[in-house]
Parts: structure tokens; C-alpha cells; sequence
């Protein structure tokens, strides 16, 4: 019988102390197998059917990871293209309540608009700082920066309050963080991340009314007869979120599907538990050294201020990290063991 350490052996071979899943997750090998076999099916002038199944298998597989209907999600390339659909949807001088040097690719389509009120506090306050007259906050559920978790239900209810809607980036925590997606009114993950997915494949999931949004960067893939709608306009948009779908990225969902299959096979809760295990453990050890990390409890991400100009000297000693704000940030996920954590802690102890 697998086991998750046994299923996790199997899929990942690192040839070094890999801890940089905020960056970029590790491939495994069952994905790796079928990128190889989606560009034989290229190389080979082969029908490319299966890769549009892929397509769909990865929205429903993403679907069921986020907690909402499939019907919710669209399926795109990056989180700033769903940002822009959402920044594009604003009235003229609505407020965007964001979080203090969130990730860019969540504010910077709402500041490029040039006609938003955008107001940016710190993420402890989030909540507390929605007020009458705040249109939309946009915050990630964790910070790429320090690993820092929002409050996320505090702020769903004081924007409830408020009459504000909610959009969620969670491309920093799906996949070892369980989601309630439909608890807001839009959110986003890119999949190269946790989710251990190729690059150019992100997940938009809208209300069931979607939400006054338009659907700007429609092509033939985001009609209800994608086949039938390759040439003039649209005749019909999908009846589903798949009306803000861009052109697929066939390789990487593809790749994907595999992807979500593994972390469907663990469980987000067991891969949850193994993370914080592995992050509490690295915390530990920092104290024992004399660092004092980033507060950010129950995260999968640690930061600690200080030591950011020894990432290059990491590297070079085998051991994958980031250098974020002047941090060093090391990201825990379900290929690594308490002997990477022991390694990186080691070298910093010289």
C-alpha cells in the first residue's frame, strides 16, 4: 500500500536541497512524462484532442481543490491577465483596498487603470480599513514576500458590511492551504507553484453571475460552441465562467493534470501537515541560531529579515532559496524532508 512518503519518493528525485516552492514547485515525474508525450503528439503531426481534455480535466480537478463548481472556473495564463479582467470591470473612481507590497500581479492592473482610488495599508489591517465606499479588496490569501497568512474571514465579513466585493489571490498557499473559493467573490492560483504545474496555466473562479464582469480578453475558446466560433465575432459566449477563458497553453495543462492528480492522491490536509511540520521545524532552529523570522504562524513560508545576501552563497552550496525584501525566504512543500531543514540550517550556522 503507498504511502505519502512512498508516493512522494516516487514522483520526485531533487538533485539538490530544493526550498523555493514560493518561486517555483518542483515537477513531478508523472508530470514530466506528460509534457513529453504532449509535444511527441506535436513533433508527430498527431490530432491534439487530448490535450483539450486536459484542459477540462485541470478546471474540474482545480474546481474540486477550490470547493466550488466547475462552472465557476475559467482557466488562463497568469494572474495578472484575471487581475486586469477584474480591474477593467470598475467603475471610474471606485477604491481598490489592497495590502502593502502585496504581489504586483495583484495591484498593478488596478493602478495602471489611472482612474482608481487605490489605497494600500497593511495587511494586519486589511479588514478593519474596508469602509463605505471601498468597491473591491484585493489581497493574497498568503504573502509571496514573508509567507504572511490574511484574515481572510474577517475580511470577507467586513466587506459584507461594507457592500464591497472580494478577490483573493491564492497562488501562494493552494495546494498545502485549503480553500473555501466560493466564500468570495473572485480568486485566482497560478499551478507552477504548490500546485507543482508547468508554467502558463492560472485559474479564475467568478460568482455564478460573474460578477459584472466582462469578459474583454474573449476569444473563440471562451464561447459556448468553441469549434463553431473560429472566425467573425462570438455568437454566443459561454454560459459558464469559460467565457473568460484565454487561449490554452496546451503543454502546460497537460503537465498539469498530472499535477493535480498527485495532490488530489495526498490530500491538501496531509500536505498541509507535512509543510507546517517541516516550516515550524526550520523555525525552531532559526531561534537556536539567534534569528528571529517573519511572524507568520500556520504559514508554509519563512522569512527571515536579514539573511537575504546569503542566498546566493546557498546556491552555491547545493541549497535552493529566495532572496525577497531584503529576506531570506525558504518554502516548505510535500517533496521535502527534516533533513533539507537540518542542511539549510547547518550552512547558516557558519
Amino acid at each position: 500500500m503507498e504511502t505519502f512518503e512512498s508516493l512522494v519518493r516516487a514522483e520526485f528525485t531533487p538533485k539538490n536541497t530544493y526550498l523555493n516552492t514560493a518561486s517555483n514547485g518542483l515537477l513531478p515525474a508523472r508530470t514530466v512524462t506528460a509534457l513529453h508525450d504532449a509535444a511527441l503528439l506535436r513533433a508527430e503531426g498527431r490530432p491534439l484532442t487530448s490535450l483539450y481534455e486536459d484542459v477540462e480535466a485541470c478546471r474540474a480537478a482545480y474546481a474540486r481543490l477550490a470547493g466550488v463548481p466547475v462552472a465557476r472556473v475559467a482557466a488562463g495564463a497568469s494572474v495578472a491577465a484575471h487581475t486586469g479582467v477584474i480591474a477593467a470591470s470598475l467603475p471610474s473612481g471606485a477604491e481598490v483596498l489592497t495590502a502593502e507590497d502585496d504581489f504586483t500581479s495583484v495591484l498593478n492592473p488596478f493602478h495602471v487603470r489611472g482612474d482608481l482610488k487605490v489605497r494600500a495599508v497593511p495587511l494586519e489591517r486589511i479588514a478593519e480599513a474596508v469602509r463605505p465606499g471601498t468597491a473591491l479588496v484585493a489581497v493574497s490569501a498568503a504573502q509571496s514576500a514573508d509567507g504572511r497568512i490574511a484574515d481572510l474571514p474577517a475580511l470577507r465579513e467586513a466587506a459584507r458590511t461594507h457592500g464591497a466585493r472580494t478577490y483573493v489571490d491564492f497562488s501562494q498557499s493552494a495546494g498545502w492551504l485549503p480553500m473555501d473559493a466560493g466564500a468570495y467573490d473572485y480568486s485566482v492560483s497560478v499551478s507552477f507553484k504548490w500546485l507543482l504545474g508547468p508554467h502558463g496555466a492560472a485559474f479564475l473562479v467568478v460568482p455564478e453571475d460573474f460578477g459584472g464582469l466582462t469578459p474583454v480578453l474573449a476569444g473563440w475558446v471562451a464561447a459556448e460552441a468553441p469549434w463553431d466560433s473560429c472566425y467573425g465575432p462570438v455568437a454566443e459566449l459561454a454560459r459558464s465562467a469559460r467565457r473568460f477563458d484565454v487561449s490554452h497553453a496546451l503543454f502546460s495543462y497537460a503537465g498539469l493534470r498530472r499535477s493535480l492528480e498527485l495532490i488530489e492522491e495526498l490530500g491538501v490536509a496531509a500536505v498541509q501537515a507535512h509543510d507546517l511540520a517541516l516550516a515550524d521545524r526550520f523555525r525552531d532552529g532559526l531561534a537556536g541560531l539567534g534569528h528571529e523570522p517573519v511572524p507568520a504562524p500556520g504559514s508554509a513560508i519563512v522569512s527571515v529579515p536579514g539573511l537575504g545576501f546569503r542566498q546566493p552563497e546557498l546556491s552555491r552550496a547545493g541549497i535552493e532559496v529566495s532572496h525577497r525584501a531584503g529576506n531570506l525566504r525558504a518554502a516548505f512543500h510535500l517533496f521535502n524532508t527534516t533533513a533539507d531543514v537540518d542542511r539549510l540550517l547547518d550552512v547558516l550556522s557558519d
